[in-house]
């Protein structure tokens, strides 16, 4: 079953197919969401910096109001007739005070109320005045201003304060900042400015500011109390131990939501301003790019399909059809083609086994004209038996006939020639034992004996156990005649030839060696050009009829054609002192 899920073994259609969509929609879906990844930590980044630029803007205003104050704050300190209240000089002017204070918060409308309060408590204001006959100088506000020595310190809303505002100002309603005058040369504390700035004017630089959907901007002091909150806020405090620096960025799950909050502390005011909004909130070009992104993708999954299976089909159609014309090729029948115009690998293919289809039926041919050939060969084969049988009777009638009268020499003579005969065609056979083999030389020696009288001399030299070897049948007869005829017979004189055997490196190797009269360089190195001839491949016949020494080369071509081309004959030669052939031949202890 397992075995079925194997890539190896589904059709070629369905590894095109998954290799095209792998290929297409992997890297697609890769780019995608890349690109979505890039795209929302952009966003993420500009949304950022976008808000910290807006947070800037917003503490920019809060700054530009408290400066406003704190020049208030100067502008009443310097005034003479202040000076004098301050130090409690005589005579004094309240109405010209309150129109000079008027005339501040004429000049900055972000101001509810200014109240001046001298060390001895006593107090000048335009729109605000104490609650009771308790002094001032006891209030936190007046302690705090003290406390800073003159610095201008804004205080956040005031809450529980001996000080109320003819507008009916509620505490929620301002923002008071403190700032004390000292002398500058005794540096004692002469009276503090208590100013009052509207909280609307808060309101109004927060209330532009969007952060998504329902980000807002809220506004803390140092000690982590509200000083502006919109109404609208889910988170009305952040505490202070979220808050580490003077800027940066947090998150925080708020309500079972993961809500993002980017921060800004303001160095004149002290004042933290913080922007709420929901992390997840894309900005609205985020969600047009990934939907873009999402079309793509899907655009390219349409197309990778559709162009997979249309070529995977244009693919596998034309392979399978081929598959098809093997499969009755295989079956036996040889007359399919395979037919088509393709010029690609397919095409080529379809060719070459048309090719191939065609070879095989001149080939089959060939076998069946071979054989043929090879069964009238066998034919005259068997037609040509009488004659050999007739020939043995013959001579064994003449020998008969040669001893009866005596004539022993030519009774051995014929007795020769059978041998010769008999051993020559052993019953068809092409291998015979060693011993046999020395034997037809022999008898072939002795016929030759006859002729050159004293003018031929042998000797044998073949261990008995290499004589139980089996050998190619007529080995050595053909060495033997070119040593007589070309050799031996051109010399003065008695010849001798040494017929010899050995074994070495699992090969048995024959020497036919004669003292003839040799052969020149010229000859030799045509003869050996013509053993050089591998006559394993090729047309052989074509190569038999280009060789010199036509005996010597038939029996090398013989040896190789049957054991292969390490088997062959070598033959060194001197002209004037002989001539040495040696045949190497396999050890074959029995036939199969």
């Amino acid at each position: 079953m397992l075995k079925r899920w194997r890539v190896s073994h589904w059709p070629i259609r369905y590894k095109f197919v998954s290799l095209l969509l792998i290929s297409m929609i992997v890297p697609a879906l890769c780019l995608g969401s890349l690109v979505g990844w890039t795209v929302d930590r952009i966003i993420e980044r500009q949304v950022n910096e976008n808000t910290l630029q807006l947070i800037s803007q917003v503490n920019q205003t809060l700054e530009f109001y408290a400066n406003n104050m704190q020049n208030a704050t100067y502008l009443i300190a310097f005034n003479p007739q202040i000076k004098a209240f301050l130090d409690r000089r005589a005579p004094r002017n309240d109405y010209e005070m309150r129109q000079f204070l008027q005339g501040i918060t004429t000049l900055y409308p972000e101001i509810a109320g200014i109240l001046v309060v001298n060390e001895y408590g006593d107090y000048i204001s335009n729109e605000m005045y104490s609650r009771s006959p308790r002094p001032l100088t006891k209030e936190s506000w007046y302690r705090e201003a003290v406390k800073n020595k003159g610095i201008f310190k804004m205080l956040g809303h005031p809450v529980g304060r001996n000080v109320i505002s003819h507008a009916h100002y509620t505490s929620a309603e301002v923002i008071s900042a403190v700032r004390a005058i000292v002398d500058p040369e005794t540096q004692n504390v002469k009276g503090v400015v208590l100013v009052d700035l509207k909280l609307r004017v808060i309101a109004e630089a927060t209330k532009n500011i969007r952060l998504g959907k329902w980000g807002y901007l809220l506004v803390m002091d140092e000690q982590g109390k509200s000083i502006y909150t919109p109404s609208r806020s889910t988170v009305t405090a952040v505490p202070m131990r979220w808050i580490k620096g003077n800027s940066g960025s947090f998150f925080k799950n708020i309500n079972g939501q993961h809500v993002q909050f980017i921060y800004q502390r303001s160095p004149f005011t002290n004042w933290t301003t913080i922007g709420v909004f929901p992390s997840d909130e894309s900005a609205l070009e985020v969600k047009e790019i990934r939907f873009y992104i999402v079309s793509f993708i899907f655009f390219v999954c349409f197309i990778a399909i559709g162009t997979s299976y249309y070529l995977s089909f244009s693919l596998s159609r034309p392979i399978s059809q081929l598959t098809a014309f093997m499969k009755k090729a295989q079956a036996g029948d040889l007359t399919v083609r395979y037919h088509g115009e393709r010029m690609d690998e397919i095409g080529i293919l379809g060719r070459s086994f048309n090719h191939m289809l065609d070879q095989m039926q001149h080939f089959i041919s060939l076998a069946e004209w071979q054989e043929r050939q090879r069964w009238e060969a066998e034919l005259r084969g068997l037609q040509a038996q009488i004659k050999p049988h007739f020939l043995y009777n013959t001579l064994d009638t003449i020998q008969w006939m040669a001893r009866k009268k005596g004539a022993d020499d030519v009774a051995e003579l014929v007795n020769n020639l059978a041998k010769l005969f008999r051993i020559g065609l052993s019953k068809g056979k092409d291998m015979i034992r060693l011993a046999e083999e020395v034997e037809h030389t022999k008898s072939y020696l002795r016929i030759q004996e006859v002729r050159y009288k004293d003018k031929l001399d042998y000797t044998f030299d073949i261990p008995k156990h290499l004589q139980q070897f089996y050998v190619l049948k007529l080995l050595l007869q053909p060495i033997v005649e070119n040593a007589i005829y070309h050799g031996i017979k051109q010399r003065r004189g008695q010849g001798h030839i040494w017929i010899q055997a050995r074994e070495h490196e699992g090969a048995m190797y024959i020497c036919v060696k004669d003292d003839g009269v040799g052969m020149s360089r010229e000859r030799l190195q045509e003869l050996q050009k013509s053993l050089a001839i591998d006559f394993t491949s090729g047309d052989q016949e074509g190569k038999m009829k280009k060789v010199k020494g036509y005996g010597m080369v038939n029996v090398q071509a013989r040896l190789q054609l049957t054991f292969g081309p390490r088997y062959r004959l070598y033959i060194d030669s001197q002209e004037g002192k002989g001539t040495t052939v040696t045949i190497v031949h396999p050890i074959i202890p029995h036939l199969p």
